[in-house]
This record gives C-alpha cells, structure tokens and sequence, in this order.
C-alpha cells in the first residue's frame, strides 16, 4: 500500500467552543439604599420619592424601584439637588423618657425620641458647628416605656439588630401591679402564649393569632406588693413584656432598657452621647449572633432608685403633721 493511500490525521486545531457568557453582577446600588445612605429619607420613603419620579439618573427621571447606580459615577438628583454620596455613619444612645414616642414623626403631635436629638441638644454634645445627619431608631420602645434606644443612619446594621434571629440580648427593668407567684415567673421564663401583633389590629379584626415567646431570663430585683423585675430577652414582638405579665394577671407599671447587646445605659434620661469605636465594633459582633460581654457594675441610669423612706413626723391617720398632747 502506498504512503499517498494512508490518510494522515487532521492537524488542524478544532476552534474552542465558545462558553456561555458568565451574567455580570449588578453595578452599584439600589437607588432607595443610595438615598437612604444619603440623608434623604428612610429607606421606605425612598421608595415613594422613586415612584412620585421625583429621582433622576444622569438626565433621566427614574420611577423603577429596581434601578441601581454607583453613586461615585453616577450623577443622580432628588428635587433637583445633586446627591454628593452617603453621609457618615453616626451612631447614638439614648435615653428616652416615659411619654415620647419611637419615631420621626408623630401624627397625634405627641412628643418624638428625635426632639431630644433637637438642635440645642446636638450643640451641646457635637459643637456649635457640627450638624448630626438623619438619624433612625433601632427597634422601638412604646409611648410609657422609658430608656435605653439606639439611633443611628447605619440601615444595615439597624436590619441585623432588629432580627430576632441574630439573638441580641435585651434587658429591662419590669414594674408589674401585684406580686406574680413563682410558677407564673417559671411559666414566662419557659416561654408563654400571648396575641401577636398590634392590639389594636386583634380588637378590630377580632382574631387571636397566637405566637409562644422564647425563653427569658427573669430575677426578681425588688419585692413589696408592686415589684421589680430584671428581664431578658432576645425578642422584642409589639409590647411583648406587656402582654406577657398580663397573660399570667400582673398589669406592667413601668418599662425602663437599660441593657441592648454590649451596651448599658449610662445617660440620664432625655440625654444622650455617640457610642465609642469599641461599642459599635460590639454592637456588630452581636447582630452577627457572637457573644458579647457587658459591664460588670451597672452605671446610676441603669440602677433603680432607693425607695424614698417615709417622712418622719406625719400622722398615719390623716396625713398631717402630729399633735402634740396636751399636759
């Protein structure tokens, strides 16, 4: 057989077949974070400025709430003004009072936890040239309930925090109406039934949907016919310590935080200060579920106060000052 007979194998390279082409990762941001990252509103109320076309992306009105853009390329307007990029992070304590609510604005006009963040207050803590950005509250303490709040612009950390799932430990002081028995303390350390949601939303729809609170840490801090309570807990469901010493008969009278993951309450109430490096480095080690540790010896704004002992020199039966016997 000649040579020219043998088929010689193909040499040529075979063209490589061409690989799907990898999908690129979204460029930047939603525009709702970069707003709220921004100072112009929450996250929320972004939202509604995107939708009201009151947002435009290098030219172009922009009502898609899925849009994204990179804040440092990117020329973006809200009500004409040019967005210069996120303001910085700050992150605050507070000590709310009993009688103001846990938000920016109150339709009743009732007193609001941001008064107390009010301009002569920031001049006295920041300087008389500094101005605090938007700030947030994280989670919510109730219109009687008084307090350990933090308030920061830092969406991201607030949305961990807020997570029962992350497990960060809340402590109150508990004043209830009546001496609850040691069974109905173990009863809520266990974890007990109570009505989900608002109670205004179960009075009106009438509708019990009913949800079991996780374990709390509970010790009793002052006896007498209307004690105090230390309680812990790693949830914080609408008006939970509320609902859970009614479900057992005691009435809560007072409602005072004084513990948010590593941080203790050390301003008087209506004060507050910015936390340290170290406190926030902590509060992020709590929303990502580690252990974190606080301080040994509670500050005076986390303490009950002594029981102010009766004046001396009173009659008992009606309450003005006592006679003297005649001789």
């Amino acid at each position: 057989m000649s040579l020219s007979a043998v088929r010689k194998p193909n040499t040529m390279s075979k063209s490589p077949t061409p690989k799907p082409q990898e999908s690129a990762a979204p460029r930047g941001d939603r525009l709702q974070k970069i707003l709220a990252q921004a100072g112009i509103a929450s996250r929320r109320a972004a939202e509604a400025i995107i939708l009201e076309g009151r947002v435009v992306l290098n030219g172009q009105i922009v009502t898609e709430l899925g849009t994204r853009a990179d804040i440092t390329r990117d020329h973006i307007r809200v009500d004409g003004k040019l967005l210069h990029g996120p303001e910085p992070t700050k992150y605050f304590m507070v000590n709310k009072p009993r009688g103001y609510v846990t938000t920016l604005d109150d339709p009743e006009h009732r007193p609001t936890v941001m008064q107390l963040l009010g301009q002569d207050s920031q001049k006295k803590t920041t300087g008389e040239h500094l101005k605090l950005p938007r700030l947030y509250p994280v989670g919510r303490l109730d219109y009687l309930s008084e307090g350990l709040l933090l308030m920061t612009n830092d969406g991201d950390l607030a949305n961990k925090l807020s997570k029962a799932a992350t497990g960060v430990l809340k402590t109150y002081l508990v004043k209830v109406s009546g001496a609850p028995t040691d069974a109905a303390i173990d009863q809520l350390r266990r974890g007990i039934m109570i009505d989900r949601g608002r109670l205004a939303d179960t009075r009106s729809t009438g509708r019990r949907d009913r949800v079991l609170t996780q374990p709390a840490k509970i010790e009793q801090v002052r006896r007498g016919e209307n004690p105090w309570f230390e309680v812990t807990l790693t949830e914080g469901r609408n008006r939970q310590l509320r609902k859970m010493f009614e479900e057992i008969g005691n009435h809560v009278e007072k409602i005072r935080r004084i513990g948010y993951g590593a941080l203790t309450l050390d301003v008087p109430p209506g004060g507050f200060r910015e936390l340290l490096p170290g406190e926030v480095q902590a509060l992020n080690r709590a929303a990502a579920g580690k252990k974190v540790e606080r301080k040994k010896v509670l500050p005076e704004a986390a303490q009950l106060k002594k029981p102010v002992p009766p004046k001396r020199g009173k009659s008992r039966s009606f309450g003005g000052p006592a006679r003297k016997r005649s001789s």
